[in-house]
């Protein structure tokens, strides 16, 4: 099938001199449709509804004000900090195929005028998984949300700590907690919003610190998957196990989001708890 398209697109540029239109195929349903519908659609197949993993910036931009948006801590660069055979060569190799440099991006900007400062993980990068500088950029983010009085949304997702990076990935579990404990006590508003698939180091630590959690249907959810699971204590899992809606049911987290409506839910959500004396203009920080 990748043969197919690409000889298509080959044919389509020699003979229009246009750069072809570029496809995604639904894993689901394996039904194609242009790039910019999904996009336009928040990576959610318009045939057969099931999501796909959207990138940090199409996820900012689906949430923020248009050109409220400004990203911070982007020059942070990921080292190979344990001489971790072929690390620093597939880190480059993900710089350039995703454009960003680390699995976590962060943000501040307004939702629908209420100004936030929101976190992203993207697992194009390392699936997500928390480094020595994607524990940093967490911790910046929650210190700046803490100092400006500013509400926090961290959108996770993530395979967990990552390997080649060893203790060094581990020690962002207690860093990154230990942020979050400081921004509640000063009374600061943390929204965790999980998808598909939050486990590992991310899972416990992070991730399950909200004050209010909420979910995208359908995404694994959990410390270890559960085929790890069943192989450990040797008994079959319930259906659904791990999964938002399973979690939903037995008082996990709060509520899961459809897509569609995630900017309009996290603005009630943050309009019942903002005190407005705490909103800022953004040129003014």
């Amino acid at each position: 099938m990748e043969k197919e398209v690409s000889k298509f697109k080959s044919v389509f540029e020699r003979i229009t001199g246009k750069v072809s239109p570029e496809y995604i195929t639904c894993k689901a349903c394996s039904r194609r449709a242009l790039k910019d519908v999904w996009e336009r659609n928040l990576s959610i197949c318009p045939t057969c509804g099931k999501y796909r993993p959207m990138t940090a910036h199409s996820r900012l931009r689906a949430i923020f004000d248009e050109g409220t948006m400004k990203e911070f801590n982007q020059d942070m660069i990921t080292t190979d900090k344990i001489d971790f055979p072929g690390y620093e060569a597939k880190v480059k190799q993900l710089e350039k195929k995703t454009g960003i440099n680390e699995s976590a991006v962060t943000a501040e900007g307004r939702i629908n005028g209420i100004h936030v400062v929101a976190v992203v993980l993207d697992t194009r990068f390392f699936m997500g998984s928390m480094s020595s500088v994607v524990g940093e950029k967490v911790t910046r983010a929650v210190e700046f949300a803490d100092i400006h009085r500013l509400p926090l949304i961290i959108f996770s997702a993530s395979g967990g700590a990552r390997m080649q990076e060893g203790i060094y990935s581990l020690m962002q579990m207690a860093k990154t907690s230990a942020a979050v404990e400081e921004f509640s006590e000063h009374g600061g508003l943390y929204i965790s919003y999980l998808t598909h698939p939050t486990t590992g180091g991310v899972t416990a630590s992070f991730a399950t610190l909200g004050d209010i959690t909420l979910a995208e249907p359908g995404a694994l959810i959990g410390f270890a998957g559960p085929r790890v699971i069943e192989q450990t204590i040797g008994q079959k899992l319930p259906k659904g196990f791990q999964r938002s809606e399973y979690l939903l049911k037995h008082g996990f987290i709060d509520k899961i989001v459809p897509r569609e409506q995630m900017k309009q839910t996290l603005y009630d959500v943050l309009k019942l708890h903002v005190d407005s004396r705490f909103t800022r203009r953004m040129d003014a920080i």
